[in-house]
């Protein structure tokens, strides 16, 4: 969230408009106390001493200023401007429905509940909305229970350093930096371990796959080190010297690693836009991901697509297959594939997205109406 807030600022201010940053400052949490006692002092820094500060500010700022919400979490600060313009960002609501009990894969304990039902409170209040995907806007529109007065998708920009470079330079450059030979390719996932990414699952596609293929190409996953589940798998597995798991990796060296892959997997059970999918289609890597909105929106029919996974079924497999269809492709069809993808990647033009915003956040702007919270 702090580069997506970063993003909108620096674009807002090539596009000429002034720009405050507002954010929480540390102050309780810096005061000598015992560690237990760190997250009840954020709290202070964030439920009462920040509201405090921006009611402070208010007196001193135009009438027509418009306050963004950089992330519908920010929610509880939202009904300090309900009477002001504004607008709130929406990327996902896996956290609210998962409290709401309606992702069984992402239990929710009472406090979460909690503290979900506390956000939900503030960005209700909300009138203006941009959501990054139609799943998101139509999981907003089902939360609020009703249709607010602004609310429009814009999808996320991929920067312009996603784009195909020369693949033998990069499977070079990344057989370099692991001390083997991938100059005939390798598998790549990129993501953390958040339980939607299903990290797991792709180990296990990957299992699947390696025992009824006579191909070898090694997986490459960029995000987070692995938690302590992805640790014992990856011991326990035959295939583990062909696992590697890379932490810490420049945009660069990532863009490198989509240009190189024989196949981006994405086997996620749920996103809020999917970036990896449209940075790895604007990389020229074909791409694998589930038969679920909004992946299937962000890859627009360019994708491999692969069922979302379930307990009890032979996922795995089935995924294994659609997986070996894409590494076995001819040169002519892998050609053809990459070109579908990059048309596809043309969607997301961070640059484009910012115009778009601006638009919408001038359109706020301009309304002369008091806004009335239902």
């Amino acid at each position: 969230m702090p580069r997506y807030a970063q993003w909108l600022a620096w674009g807002m201010q090539e596009r000429g408009h002034r720009i405050a940053q507002w954010t929480p400052k540390a102050r309780f949490v810096s005061l000598p106390v015992p560690q237990a006692l760190k997250k009840w002092m954020g709290y202070l820094d964030q439920y009462v001493l920040f509201p405090w500060q921006v009611r402070r500010r208010l007196k001193q700022v135009p009438t027509d200023t418009l306050f963004v919400f950089t992330d519908h979490a920010l929610g509880p600060w939202v009904p300090l401007v309900k009477h002001r313009r504004h607008v709130v960002h929406c990327h996902d609501f896996l956290a609210q429905r998962s409290a709401l009990g309606l992702i069984q894969e992402n239990p929710t304990g009472w406090t979460g509940q909690i503290y979900q039902n506390f956000i939900w409170k503030g960005y209700a209040r909300a009138q203006n909305f941009i959501s990054i995907s139609h799943q998101t806007q139509r999981d907003l529109h089902t939360l609020l229970e009703r249709r607010p007065a602004c609310s429009e998708v814009v999808y996320n920009g991929v920067k312009s350093q996603y784009r195909p470079g020369s693949t033998s330079e990069a499977r070079q450059q990344w057989s370099q930096q692991l001390q083997r030979d991938l100059t005939s390719g390798y598998l790549l996932h990129v993501g953390g371990n958040q339980w939607y990414k299903n990290r797991m699952g792709l180990l296990e596609l990957y299992t699947a796959w390696r025992n009824q293929s006579r191909q070898n190409l090694p997986l490459l996953c960029i995000g987070e080190a692995p938690n302590a589940e992805l640790e014992a798998f990856h011991e326990q597995s035959p295939y583990r010297q062909d696992i590697y798991f890379l932490t810490q990796q420049s945009d660069a060296d990532v863009v490198k690693a989509y240009q190189g892959a024989t196949a981006f997997v994405f086997p996620s059970l749920a996103e809020g836009f999917g970036w990896p999918i449209a940075e790895a289609m604007a990389a020229g890597c074909p791409v694998i991901t589930t038969q679920e909105a909004p992946m299937t929106e962000v890859a627009g029919g360019q994708a491999f697509l692969i069922p979302r996974q379930q307990a009890g079924t032979d996922w795995a497999q089935r995924a294994a297959g659609v997986l070996e269809a894409v590494v076995t492709l001819t040169p002519q069809e892998r050609r053809q594939v990459i070109e579908q993808s990059l048309a596809n990647a043309q969607r997301f033009n961070a640059e484009r997205a910012l115009d778009v915003m601006e638009e919408i956040y001038q359109q706020i702007v301009e309304k002369s109406v008091d806004y009335v919270t239902p």
